[in-house]
């Protein structure tokens, strides 16, 4: 998995880094197929300066997105990332519940044709 993180008018902390990376890395155990992951963070400079996370997830076939805003980053990716859990754990559980045609068991005609 390749996580990509973009600080918008702004450096990144390594400490920062550090905290998305490992916040990121949870997501695998939801999800063990995921194959790029972009964090994208901005701010807004108004009275709170409010602080937005964007995640971006790819994994195979879709594209799956959040977005949160705190007033510290920390709060504001830890936000995005639980919205994606909820996201792969749905996406988990569509994939398991459908049953393929060669998986399914064989119907057995067990009725005697009388004549």
């Amino acid at each position: 998995m390749k996580v990509s993180i973009t600080a918008r008018k702004f450096k990144a902390r390594d400490t920062l880094k550090d905290f998305i990376n490992a916040e990121v890395e949870s997501l695998q155990k939801f999800y063990d197929e995921l194959n790029d992951v972009e964090v994208i963070l901005s701010f807004q400079n108004n009275k709170d300066s409010l602080k937005i996370a964007e995640l971006i997830v790819k994994v195979p076939g879709q594209t799956l997105t959040a977005t949160d805003e705190a007033e510290e980053f920390e709060i504001a990716v830890r936000g995005a990332v639980t919205k994606i859990e909820r996201q792969l754990e749905k996406l988990k559980a569509k994939r398991t519940a459908h049953v393929p045609l060669e998986a399914a068991p064989e119907v057995i005609d067990t009725e005697e044709e009388d004549d």
